[in-house]
C-alpha cells in the first residue's frame, strides 16, 4: 500500500543517521559519471532492485527484456510493508540494493541520506525526453538529480461518480472546494451520502487538509512552516483541520467513517453509494482492479480541487520512482545506471503498455486503454501545487492525528498541536536549520 507518511520511528531513524555523520558529508563531489549504451553487454553482473508490496510485479517485463538483451542478472526483492521505514533501517545498518523504488520527493530523499547513500543521475540520457513540465517535477535534493520518474506523480483531487451526479442534476464538476461543499449538501438532501472517507485505514485522511491549503502551498506555505514562520497551528492549516472535522460533524460523509477501509472506499463508489472520495492515484488502482476501462469511462470522473480553484496538488510515491545507490561497487553501480536508462530508453514503450499506464514522454504514445479518469489527473500536473510530502522538510503523522480526531480523541487543536511537535522534531533530527 502506498502511504507518503513518516511513522513514529523515523525520527528515531534520522536521529540515528544525524548522529552518525553529516548526511552530506562523506558524498563525493565533481564526481564524472557515464552512461553506457542501453543493451551494452553486462554478462556476470547481479543487480538487486527493492519494491514494496505494491510494487514487486511493476518491473517484471522491463527487468526480462534488459536480461536478454545485456546478459545481466536482476533480483527484485519485496521489502515488506511499512515499506520506507523497512529501507530506511536496512540502509542505516548499510544494507543496500543497487536501485529502490522510493518516494522522490525532497524530504525523503533526505531521510534516505540521498547525499551520501544515492548516485546522482543529473545529465540521464532519457531527461531531454520527457514532458518539460515533468522533468525538473521531483526528484531533485539540493540543486542534484537523485531520482528517475518512471510513471505520472500521484495527485490529490476527487474522483466523481458520473451517473450519480447526473441523476442528482448535477451537469458539471465543481470547480472549487465551496461549489464541492455545495454540491455535497445538495446530495445530502435527496438521500445520497456525498463522500466517503477510510478512517481505518487512516492514511488518505490528510488529503482533505491538503486540499484546502492548495492556494496557501502555491504561496510558499511549506517553505515558511520549514523557516518557523508558520506552524501546523497557524490559523492557515488549523482552519483546514476545523474544516474538515466540520464537514464530518455535518454529517456528509459515510456513517461508518470511523471503521471503513480503503478497499469499502473503493466498492461504495463504484457501487453508487457514495458520490465522492478525495484521494490519488493508487485509489484509482483499487478501481481499475473491480472494473474495466468501458466501465470506468462510464461510471468515474475525477476533478483537481483547491479553496480558489481546480488546482491539484501532486504527491509521488515510491510506485513513481527509482534510486540507485552507491554501493561501493563501480561495475554494480554502472550498470544500475544502465538499467534505468534501458527501461527510460529502448524498454519504455513496452514498459507504459505492460502496465497501461500513461506514457511521461510525448515521444513515446499511451496505450490505448488507459482510463479518461487517469488522463485527466495526468492533465494536471502542469499547474498542480506540491503536498507537504513535497515541500515540507519532514513529514510529520498528520494523517494518524486526523484519524485519531474523526474517532473523537483528539481535538482539531490537538491535531494541529500534536502535529506541529513532531514536524519540529523530524526537522531537527534532518538538520533543517532553525530547528
Amino acid at each position: 500500500m502506498n502511504k507518503w507518511i513518516s511513522v513514529a520511528t523515523a525520527a528515531a531513524l534520522m536521529v540515528g543517521l544525524a548522529a552518525c555523520s553529516d548526511p552530506g558529508a562523506d558524498a563525493p563531489t565533481g564526481e564524472a559519471v557515464t552512461w553506457a549504451d542501453p543493451t551494452a553487454k553486462l554478462d556476470g553482473v547481479k543487480l538487486t532492485v527493492w519494491a514494496a508490496q505494491n510494487t514487486n510485479t511493476v518491473p517484471e517485463k522491463v527487468v526480462a527484456a534488459f536480461e536478454q538483451a545485456t546478459g545481466a542478472s536482476v533480483d527484485v526483492v519485496t521489502i515488506p510493508d511499512p515499506y520506507e521505514q523497512g529501507i530506511q533501517t536496512k540502509v542505516a545498518t548499510g544494507d543496500k540494493p543497487d536501485l529502490a523504488f522510493w518516494q522522490p520527493t525532497s524530504s525523503m530523499l533526505t531521510a534516505i541520506n540521498a547525499k551520501t547513500n544515492l548516485q546522482p543521475l543529473d545529465g540521464a540520457p532519457w531527461l531531454s525526453k520527457l514532458s518539460p513540465e515533468l522533468r525538473d517535477i521531483t526528484g531533485i535534493l539540493d540543486g542534484t538529480r537523485y531520482a528517475a520518474l518512471i510513471t505520472s506523480p500521484a495527485v490529490e483531487g476527487v474522483y466523481y461518480n458520473k451517473e450519480v451526479f447526473a441523476a442528482n442534476g448535477i451537469t458539471e464538476a465543481p470547480k472549487n472546494f465551496d461549489e464541492m461543499v455545495t454540491a455535497a449538501r445538495s446530495l445530502k438532501a435527496k438521500g445520497v451520502t456525498p463522500f466517503f472517507e477510510m478512517a481505518a485505514d487512516r492514511w488518505a485522511t490528510q488529503w482533505w487538509v491538503q486540499v484546502q491549503l492548495a492556494d496557501a502551498a502555491k504561496n510558499g506555505l511549506w517553505d515558511k512552516i520549514n523557516t518557523k514562520q508558520e506552524t501546523f497551528s497557524s490559523p492557515v492549516v488549523l482552519d483546514a483541520i476545523k474544516k474538515y472535522k466540520s464537514l464530518i460533524d455535518e454529517g456528509l460523509f459515510n456513517a461508518d467513517i470511523k471503521t471503513a477501509k480503503f478497499e469499502d472506499q473503493g466498492a461504495a463508489l463504484l457501487a453508487g453509494e457514495a458520490a465522492m472520495v478525495v484521494q490519488v492515484n493508487s485509489f484509482f488502482g483499487q478501481l481499475q482492479a473491480k472494473a474495466d476501462t468501458a466501465t470506468l469511462d462510464q461510471k468515474i470522473g475525477f476533478f483537481p480541487v483547491g479553496p480558489s480553484g481546480p488546482v491539484g496538488t501532486f504527491i509521488p510515491d515510491q510506485s513513481n520512482a527509482l534510486v540507485a545507490f552507491r554501493t561501493g561497487d563501480a561495475k554494480r553501480e554502472a550498470a544500475a545506471r544502465q538499467l534505468l536508462s534501458y527501461w527510460m530508453g529502448p524498454g519504455y514503450q513496452e514498459f507504459v503498455t505492460d502496465r497501461n499506464t500513461i506514457s511521461l514522454q510525448p515521444a513515446v504514445a499511451n496505450p490505448p486503454g488507459v482510463p479518461k479518469a487517469l488522463l485527466d489527473v495526468h492533465a494536471t500536473l502542469p499547474t498542480a501545487v506540491g503536498s507537504m510530502q513535497v515541500g515540507a522538510v519532514a513529514n510529520p503523522d498528520l494523517y494518524i492525528n486526523l484519524a485519531d480526531m474523526i474517532a473523537g480523541t483528539m481535538t482539531p487543536e490537538e491535531v494541529a498541536k500534536a502535529t506541529q511537535d513532531q514536524f519540529a522534531q523530524l526537522a531537527k533530527a534532518a538538520g533543517a536549520p532553525g530547528f
